[in-house]
């Protein structure tokens, strides 16, 4: 099947389908070889469903050749912007990068519906608590707030207890709960902050969209917690950002941001296995130019498993299944500059992730 590069849009689709088994829609990705053209660069070609991003296919692999490049292609919805051919013949069976998660299932929406209805039921009376205390806390704890950080972290185990069991490892490494410390964590999924609140045994300040402090109950105990807002839109807020991290950082506090700046959209898929896991996504240097300019110590933490439970995008489901959370030893940060300081932790990070997910 040979197809010219900017001649087809949505016609190819029962084309392929057809050579792939007689179908007219295929709702499952399937794998194919792609010869890319020579005369087309990395960073033209984007391939917006098949876990590629615009800037290249740095995620495939080459076959013997070159030019072909071996991926996902999901036919419902392909819509690649320079191709040379595609040889349906050609099609193998490794897995490789792929936005599709788990499959939904009726136990998952169950789950998922289960865990918003409690962490609803605790939201109100537990933000009460913090209203009660806040007074006291902003008056003797104003940086760290530890008493506000108690409420969240017993309402984030409340609420994921009865539905998963998160291991840790690593619990040595940490620093003194008023030691200055920037965190660094892998993002997988909207599980992320409830896993490390309930079990990061210390009091800590993450980084969260602005827009997410206007959510009744939840962004109101954010603000009360002194978590950090951010317009990744407005220039003048990511230098807020760094100025207000430092301040917390100088007053005893620790901070805690996710590298990759956005939860993870890609995924793989194990050969042992057979199981999914999120991709981890390239590190932007913010969280580690904080870091050096306050001279504090990084500390990489990587999560295991909140993407299986619950995939981003796919915030109503919860599959069963448990989650792992690993504490890194600390990074110094005295003599390494924040893109040194970017690749130790990333390395750090992917040591305890599965094979071919990051």
């Amino acid at each position: 099947l040979m197809v010219d590069a900017g001649s087809w849009r949505s016609p190819l689709v029962p084309v392929l389908a057809a050579a792939l088994g007689g179908s007219t829609f295929i709702s499952q990705p399937v794998t194919a070889r792609i010869a890319i053209s020579s005369s087309a660069t990395h960073s033209a070609i984007a391939f917006p469903h098949l876990g590629v991003s615009k800037r290249g296919i740095n995620r495939w692999r080459p076959t013997t050749g070159g030019e072909t490049w071996t991926g996902r292609v999901s036919t419902s919805s392909w819509n690649p912007l320079s191709v040379r051919s595609m040889d349906a013949a050609g099609l193998i069976s490794a897995p490789k990068h792929s936005n599709t998660g788990p499959v939904p299932s009726k136990i998952a929406k169950f789950r998922a519906a289960c865990f918003y209805l409690l962490t609803g039921a605790l939201s109100l009376p537990l933000f009460v608590v913090m209203l009660v205390v806040a007074p006291f806390v902003l008056l003797t704890d104003y940086y760290r707030r530890a008493g506000e950080h108690f409420v969240n972290a017993f309402w984030a185990k409340a609420s994921t207890a009865p539905l998963f069991h998160t291991e840790v490892s690593g619990i040595e490494n940490l620093p003194g709960s008023r030691e200055p410390c920037v965190y660094v964590a892998n993002h997988q999924s909207y599980l992320d902050i409830y896993t490390l609140l309930a079990s990061l045994p210390r009091p800590f300040k993450f980084v969260s969209k602005t827009s997410n402090f206007l959510i009744p109950i939840v962004g109101w105990s954010m603000f009360l917690t002194g978590h950090v807002g951010l317009d990744r839109m407005d220039r003048r807020s990511q230098i807020r950002l760094v100025n207000d991290c430092r301040r917390l950082l100088k007053n005893e506090a620790q901070v805690l941001l996710f590298p990759e700046g956005t939860r993870t959209t890609t995924w793989t898929e194990s050969n042992e296995n057979k199981t999914r896991y999120p991709v981890m996504g390239t590190f932007k240097k913010g969280a580690f130019t904080i870091a050096k300019k306050a001279n504090v110590p990084i500390v990489p933490i990587t999560l295991i498993g909140t993407g299986n439970l619950m995939p981003n995008g796919r915030e109503g489901l919860m599959f069963p299944g448990s989650t792992k959370m690993v504490i890194h030893p600390p990074l110094r940060t005295d003599d390494k500059d924040a893109n040194q300081l970017s690749k130790e932790a990333r390395e750090a990070i992917a040591s305890a992730l599965p094979a071919g997910s990051y």
